[in-house]
């Protein structure tokens, strides 16, 4: 596999300006860096490298293609340079977490919704041609509904969840004061390579592989029923994508997930597995089971059927295989 994978089979997609990729240094990030580069187009990241690495984009900097901004969303002087004859915009930049906004609500505040508004204004002064998005399925909160559908949201849960609610409610705001054009994509719980293992509030799937490569057993919060809509971030880029090229995208919101659910103690056997094929010990490993979290949601699943009907969005990659290229990522990273 390679990030030319990640590409829509079906794009027109040929940008003349500068592709914008904020918080092009983390995870998401950098996959949209790297997939956007290998097609030949000229990206500028803007990092401030409070959550991404420079490993991450090092393999980049010697493309004559790639430039690399440093600075910080929540400066409005950063965000005007970074939009400088920019003509599309991936606005990946912001700080993840339900925990960690829970702990320290006014920084997730700050960067997340201040930052945003602070890069929707530059872009609209800039005329920057369309904006996509990183929203999250967060935003569903308390909404009991099995499957997730845009039109309808619960209350949210944790102030990272609300932060995302703002960006939308923004992001719809400047569409219609200034005629901006942006799109608007739910992440569900994506994983893949250069997902960071480490740290307090390390997602789960890197946090798992990374405990099960050092023969450690992965805890899982409760008993291990929450469920989610586990999206390979092949998937994310694919979208990213379809939301800057289709016309009838801008001013919508869409689910960007793979259409299925797995609670954590599935995702714990199906990872142990796929790791188990570098290293066969992994297998005799069991999990530990610890207290719940709060704020969090306890069932996820994403309705795909808008992002199908306007964006030609399709899941390219399943779950099973995210995890089996994920696994083999880790692995590697590993021995090294």
């Amino acid at each position: 596999m390679t990030v030319a994978d990640f590409f829509p089979e079906k794009s027109d997609f040929s940008p003349e300006g500068v592709v914008l990729v904020t918080g092009g240094a983390g995870f998401i990030g950098s996959a949209l860096v790297e997939t956007l580069l290998s097609k030949g187009y000229r990206v500028r990241c803007l990092d401030n490298f409070s959550t991404g690495f420079r490993k991450n984009i090092e393999p980049f900097m010697k493309n004559p293609d790639f430039e690399l901004l440093e600075g910080d969303i929540r400066s409005v002087a950063d965000c005007s340079k970074a939009v400088e004859n920019v003509e599309y915009i991936l606005h990946e930049a912001a700080l993840g977490s339900v925990p960690r906004s829970i702990a320290d609500p006014g920084t997730s505040v700050a960067v997340n919704v201040a930052g945003t508004v602070n890069l929707f204004d530059a872009a609209r002064r800039a005329g920057v041609r369309r904006i996509a998005y990183a929203s999250s399925s967060s935003v569903y909160g308390d909404d009991p509904s099995g499957e997730k559908m845009e039109h309808r949201t619960g209350k949210v849960l944790s102030p990272y969840a609300a932060s995302k609610a703002a960006c939308e409610l923004f992001a719809e705001n400047f569409g219609k004061v200034y005629g901006l054009e942006i799109v608007g994509l739910r992440y569900f719980n994506v994983f893949g390579m250069r997902q960071n293992p480490a740290g307090a509030y390390a997602a789960v799937i890197p946090k798992f592989a990374q405990a099960l490569l050092e023969h450690r057993s992965p805890v899982i919060n409760g008993d291990g029923s929450i469920s989610r809509d586990f999206t390979f971030v092949g998937n994310v880029v694919n979208a990213n994508i379809l939301a800057l090229t289709v016309p009838e995208a801008a001013g919508n919101v869409f689910n960007v997930g793979c259409g299925r659910s797995f609670d954590l103690n599935t995702l714990f056997f199906a990872l142990r597995d796929a790791l188990a094929k570098y290293d066969p010990s992994i297998a005799e490993l069991e999990v530990v089971h610890g207290p719940e979290r709060p704020g969090d949601v306890r069932f996820s699943l994403a309705s795909t059927e808008k992002a199908e009907k306007i964006l030609g969005y399709v899941p390219k990659f399943s779950f099973e295989e995210g995890i089996d290229f994920t696994a083999g990522y880790y692995a590697l990273a590993h021995q090294e």
